[in-house]
């Protein structure tokens, strides 16, 4: 297994018109999770993954279940709720500019996921376990087995790749800082972005920001500059890695995740970091032209075509 995360996935309900949503009457429903969005933009390069989560045993725990096994990734470790329903949120389009969601997750099957969730998760043979901040805020029993499968993964030596992918909604204030930092510091390649890193640590200062990480512990860090490309530091070297340019976007959500799929495929492969930051450029760039989280993602083929079409942006600023 290549690499294996943990996370919450629910069914996203959009108006296919825009406006109030009390006016709605006709939605599309598609699953959303940052989590399986990586797996599944990593499915696609060719990677083998797998996903441990809670779903209901309900119909949209079978929508999440089927669409996720369908696109590849093992799903042997989600477990099938009765006690509590599948999470699912809303979103309304009221202008083109203006777009609001409303979560309906507490109390979900995965915001009960315990440490007996992860007993029997096999990471012998996994190359990378993948995390963002999402699933420790969900709830105090996801922060208790989200640290336990972090130790299962440093006592069998796996790095540990973490977005903090920061939803500020979930976090309570200094303690909710506190534990994206706890994060972070035990982490071995840590993906903020400018915006969580100014969150955090109070400057906007990429250097600066960065540093904030290697101080708490993070070993490399690659900070997503969003059209301005990424800045990264390892223990060795540091630089910039400029943007594939994006002439409209169309969706910009699950760019993020796109950008952790690209970093993670370009480590498996043995890339240099500068060369995984490239790729993960080039996959960020291709969501945001995509309407949907993950309907942007590439195959192998698409990603190579976009990149040597796209060559003369591909370069160091």
């Amino acid at each position: 297994m290549d690499v294996i995360s943990i996370g919450e996935t629910m069914v996203l309900f959009s108006p296919k018109t825009n406006g109030q949503l009390r006016y709605a009457t006709d939605f599309s429903a598609r699953i959303a999770g940052a989590e399986t969005n990586t797996l599944i933009g990593l499915t696609k390069l060719g990677h083998k993954t797998s996903w441990i989560s809670r779903v209901g045993k309900d119909e949209l725990g079978a929508k999440i279940v089927n669409a996720v096994r369908g696109e590849g990734v093992d799903t042997t470790n989600v477990k099938w709720a009765t006690d509590a329903p599948t999470g699912l949120f809303l979103k309304e389009e009221t202008t083109v500019e203006k777009t609001s969601v409303f979560y309906y997750r507490k109390g979900s099957a995965a915001s009960k996921m315990t440490p007996t969730d992860i007993e029997n998760a096999d990471l012998s043979h996994v190359r990378y376990f993948y995390l963002t901040g999402i699933t420790p805020a969900l709830s105090k029993s996801c922060e208790e087995t989200v640290f336990a499968l972090i130790q299962k993964a440093k006592d069998a030596g796996i790095p540990i790749v973490f977005d903090p992918n920061i939803r500020k909604k979930l976090l309570d204030d200094n303690g909710g800082i506190d534990l994206i930092k706890n994060l972070i510091g035990l982490s071995d390649i840590v993906l903020p972005g400018k915006g969580e890193g100014t969150f955090l640590f109070g400057t906007m200062n990429e250097v600066e920001i960065v540093g904030h990480c290697k101080m708490l512990g993070a070993a490399t860090v690659v900070l997503k500059l969003g059209e301005a490309g990424a800045y990264y530091e390892t223990e060795h070297e540091s630089g910039y890695v400029a943007p594939f340019h994006v002439p409209h976007v169309v969706d910009p959500i699950g760019a993020g995740d796109g950008f952790a799929a690209g970093l993670l495929s370009g480590l498996l492969d043995e890339l240099t970091i500068e060369e995984s930051i490239r790729r993960a450029c080039a996959i960020g760039a291709l969501v945001t032209q995509v309407n949907g989280d993950i309907e942007g993602l590439p195959t192998r083929e698409q990603l190579q075509t976009y990149m040597e079409a796209n060559e003369h942006d591909d370069v160091l600023r």
